[in-house]
């Protein structure tokens, strides 16, 4: 059964004749390649994925690459896949049947079939389940699917656009995207750069947010001076565009007309002092840069975790057991991990193992007049190892 083209019943909030000036200000030579990008798939039929971190305009690019499409004056329909309820979202995207479920009162109509002979932009296509993922496989392939409760199949001529700022070659390495789905969506990827990465366009969205939010509201205003840009262009952003949109709002409203100076935007920015390793913060550094940063600083973690985890078992398993000679312990190693055979393993003197690394000790501190970082850097061990013999020897 082939599909009528309908435009009924289409969700308010999904533009069909958009036109937003904000993307096309971009000076910076990544966005700059990102419009050629743009320009070059739009006439096509082909599937786009366009992938970036949340706020950087992914919704905006779609929404260009339908209106410079040949199916510009035919419906747009965005769907945010992770804002619909997963026992729903199949439901929503293909509709259903009467009475196929619970409240089902009446046939209704998918977000596919809205967008026949148009474009359908499938937000947040990370979130989607896999058995829905089937389903939008098949669409992509054979432009077939079949309603929820319904064993008549319906073809449908639609162009599908999905965003994502997951990474989904990771996901589909866990299992939680299919390979095939990430294949034929992935024909086209356009990434969209985080604002970070194109400060340049910073100054001109400020202008362009706090020009447009005036204009609208009847809001008079004096605008940002030099060293509030320089501030905004040093900052994170961590949410991208959508939070730099949201800061020249709010400021322009909560400041009434004032000039704004770097004092004053300080009131409005979230403090960046404190390093959060869920958000690549650091400034003036290339992707992979933080990326390694946030490896490195994981990995860190995870040896200091691991470490404690072995000091609390050999602790609460092995209280009586005597460290080995300090000469004997490979260099990097803590000497509190390395044991003995015996309880009381007597060096040729007639020391203890225990006597020996209690002077050892005293004799080090001495050396560095109560430096016990110099100490323990001597002695080759952690400051943690340091203290714990420290108190341990009563000393």
């Amino acid at each position: 059964m082939d599909l009528e083209e309908d435009t009924k019943n289409i969700p308010e909030n999904h533009d069909t004749d958009y036109q937003d000036n904000a993307i096309f200000i971009s000076s910076s030579l990544v966005m700059q390649q990102v419009m050629r990008a743009l320009e070059q798939v739009a006439p096509t039929e082909i599937s786009v994925l366009i992938t970036g971190e949340s706020g950087t305009g992914k919704e905006l690019i779609a929404k260009s690459i339908h209106a410079g499409s040949l199916r510009k004056n035919k419906p747009l329909i965005v769907v945010n896949c992770g804002a619909i309820p997963e026992g729903i979202l199949e439901s929503e995207l293909f509709g259903h049947e009467k009475g196929s479920f619970t409240g089902a009162s009446s046939a209704r109509k998918g977000y596919f079939e809205l967008a026949n002979s148009g474009t359908i932009f499938l937000d947040e296509i990370g979130e989607m389940p896999l058995a829905t993922q089937v389903k939008i496989l098949r669409v992509l392939e054979n432009k077939e699917f079949m309603r929820v409760g319904s064993a008549e199949t319906l073809k449908v001529d639609v162009r599908v656009i999905a965003a994502t700022n997951k990474d989904l070659e990771v996901e589909v390495r866990n299992g939680l995207f299919r390979r095939d789905l990430f294949f034929r969506l992935n024909a086209v990827n356009i990434r969209v750069p985080s604002l970070r990465e194109r400060k340049e366009d910073i100054a001109p969205f400020v202008n362009y947010f706090a020009n447009e939010y005036c204009k609208n509201n009847h809001i008079e205003f004096s605008g940002f001076t030099e060293q509030a840009l320089k501030t905004l262009e040093n900052y994170s952003w961590p949410g991208n565009v959508r939070e730099l949109k949201n800061l020249v709002e709010s400021v322009i409203v909560l400041e009434k007309g004032r000039r704004i100076d770097d004092q004053i935007l300080a009131n409005h920015l979230k403090p960046a002092s404190k390093f959060d390793r869920n958000l690549p913060v650091p400034m003036g550094r290339s992707v992979e840069e933080v990326e390694r940063e946030f490896i490195y600083r994981a990995l860190v973690d995870l040896k200091e975790e691991v470490a404690e985890i072995r000091r609390m078992l050999f602790d609460q398993y092995m209280p009586a057991r005597k460290l080995a000679p300090w000469d004997e312990i490979e260099p990097g190693f803590e000497p509190s991990l390395e044991v003995t055979n015996h309880y009381q393993r007597e060096h040729p003197n007639g020391q203890s193992v225990d006597e020996m690394q209690k002077q050892l000790i005293i004799n080090t501190l001495q050396s560095t007049s109560g430096n016990r970082r110099k100490t323990a850097k001597i002695l080759g061990i952690s400051e943690r190892t340091l203290y714990r013999k420290i108190k341990q020897y009563g000393l």
